[in-house]
């Protein structure tokens, strides 16, 4: 198997879309802030949700890095141009990146 194209936390661009890939009660919880939310059971029937081609590339995050790693690998052989975050949402909130959460609640990863 090829390897899977991932990126650290701290390496994930700016302008980066991040797509989140976990269920609606970890989204609700705590997600990046813009990011596009897509359970990963949801993404095949919901393709045209992704971000067009604008020649950025898409960030893909879980709870760990493990259900982003099998979507990173799904979405590559469609033809995107996507990374795997290292770590997932536990790393992104372990380096002080921004979050939101959906419940009006100081966002946590579940």
């Amino acid at each position: 198997m090829a390897s899977i194209p991932t990126v650290s936390v701290p390496d994930v661009p700016d302008h980066a879309t991040v797509l989140d890939v976990r269920e609606d009660s970890e989204w609700s919880a705590g997600h990046a802030p813009g990011a596009v939310h897509v359970p990963m059971s949801q993404l095949p029937a919901r393709l045209a949700d992704l971000p067009d081609g604008d020649g950025s590339s898409l960030a893909v995050v879980c709870r760990s890095g493990g259900r982003s790693a099998q979507v990173v690998a799904w979405l590559t052989q469609q033809g995107y141009d996507v990374s795997n975050v290292a770590g997932g949402m536990q790393a992104w909130a372990a380096a002080g990146k921004p979050m939101v959460s959906e419940r009006g609640t100081e966002p946590t990863v579940i």
